[in-house]
Formats: structure tokens, C-alpha cells, sequence
């Protein structure tokens, strides 16, 4: 299972800090996934063998013009791991457009109909349970919170969207075991079966375009194969 992070100067603690805990909670990987105007410099390799686990780069569009979304994406595209785009003014457009893989928090800004998880599912655009202000809030914007995410539970499940699941910690202090999100999980509605595939799914999104983007990927089921010549 993988966890989606936000590493200092996006959030306030760096990639290895991010990773030394996920590793000591079990988690497989990390997705840096820090917005586009405060990346985060690391070296991923480095952190990978000294915590044990894989380290996913991202990118998290935040902008409300679809224009300038577009040329972003283009552009980390071929750069990133797993491109996501901040859910709010451009939820329509980040569910339309076939090279972004997650829509983050799509709720929190902003809203999912039916029509627009129906895009999501034609365009595989993975809607985010982002369990942060869930797990972080008190009072009516945690309800608001939990009332959003069963709304997108009941989507999701109704077309068989493609969905992840993450905590969207930007500290490590504020990551949790992936015990504690199942218990979060279950004031939204999900079962464990479903928070994990939720969690598992970034690992696979990232495996998956790591496969496209690596010179033996010509297109889905065609890769150039390697043949010794006859003496």
C-alpha cells in the first residue's frame, strides 16, 4: 500500500522524514505529491534504499485556468511518475482530460455529479477519497467532509469509478497506519477491503506509467522485445 504526501516546502517535513515514518507504519511507498510551485528536492533513490520502500514522484496541478492545467500536464507528463490535478474549479476538466490520473480531493473545493464520474470513468481519472479533513477537522467541516466523501462513495460505487485513498499528510505527524484509516473509512461508508485497494492504487497507477514511460513501451499490450540473432 502507498500513501500520497506532501514534502517540505509543501508541507513542513522532508521526503525522508515522510518515508522514514510510512516505512515504520507499513507502508510499501510514498507519492510526493507536492504542488507544482513548491516541488520538493530529493534524491529518491537515496531515500528508497535507506527506508526500504519505493518513492513515487508527482505532481499536483493547482491552477483554475484549464489552459495553463493543459500545458502543465503536457509538461510533467513525461517527468513524473503520477500527474494529479487540485479538485475545485477544474474538476470538469481534469476528469475530461485522459492523461491525468487523479483528481485530488475533489469535494473539498469543489463537486462530483454524475456526469462527471462518468468522464472519470472513460478517461480513467482516479477520484480521491482524501481522507485529510476527516481525519484533521472538528465540528461542522468534518461533517461537511464525511457528507462530501459519502456522496463520492455512492458515486463511485454506483459506475465503478477509479478511485485512491490517502490521509494527504503534509507532515509526518500527520500520517497515519493504514489501521487508523480504516476506522476513518468506516464513518464514510468504506470497508477495509476498500480502503486498502484505494491505497494499493497508487502503487499500481505508478508502476503503470513507469511502464509507458520507459523505452520499451510502444503502446497497451505492444512492447518492443528483445530477440538474440541466429549464429
Amino acid at each position: 500500500m502507498y500513501e500520497a504526501v506532501h514534502a517540505r516546502p509543501d508541507g513542513e517535513a522532508t521526503v525522508a522524514r515522510l518515508a522514514r515514518t510510512a516505512a515504520d507504519y507499513g507502508y510499501e511507498g510514498v507519492v510526493v505529491r507536492n504542488h507544482g510551485d513548491a516541488r520538493a528536492e530529493y534524491d529518491a533513490e537515496a531515500v528508497a534504499d535507506e527506508y526500504g520502500l519505493d518513492v513515487v514522484s508527482a505532481i499536483e496541478i493547482r491552477t483554475d485556468d484549464p489552459g495553463q492545467a493543459g500545458g502543465l500536464i503536457s509538461n510533467y507528463r513525461s517527468k513524473v511518475d503520477v500527474v494529479c490535478v487540485h479538485g475545485g474549479p477544474l474538476n470538469r476538466f481534469a476528469v475530461e482530460e485522459p492523461k491525468v490520473d487523479v483528481l485530488a480531493h475533489p469535494m473539498r473545493d469543489g463537486d462530483v455529479n454524475h456526469v462527471l464520474t462518468k468522464a472519470a470513468v472513460e478517461n480513467g481519472v482516479h477520484l480521491e477519497f482524501n481522507l485529510g479533513r476527516v481525519l484533521q477537522a472538528d465540528g461542522g467541516p468534518r461533517v461537511q467532509a464525511i457528507q462530501g466523501l459519502q456522496k463520492l462513495r455512492e458515486l463511485v460505487e454506483t459506475y465503478d469509478a477509479p478511485f485512491v485513498v490517502s490521509a494527504d499528510a503534509a507532515s509526518h505527524l500527520e500520517l497515519r497506519a493504514p489501521r487508523e484509516l480504516y476506522a476513518v473509512g468506516e464513518a464514510v461508508g468504506f470497508d477495509r477491503e476498500t480502503v486498502e485497494a484505494g491505497l494499493r492504487a497508487w502503487g499500481e497507477l505508478a508502476e503503470r506509467n513507469r511502464r509507458r514511460r520507459s523505452e520499451r513501451f510502444i503502446e497497451p499490450g505492444v512492447r518492443i522485445e528483445e530477440h538474440e540473432e541466429d549464429p
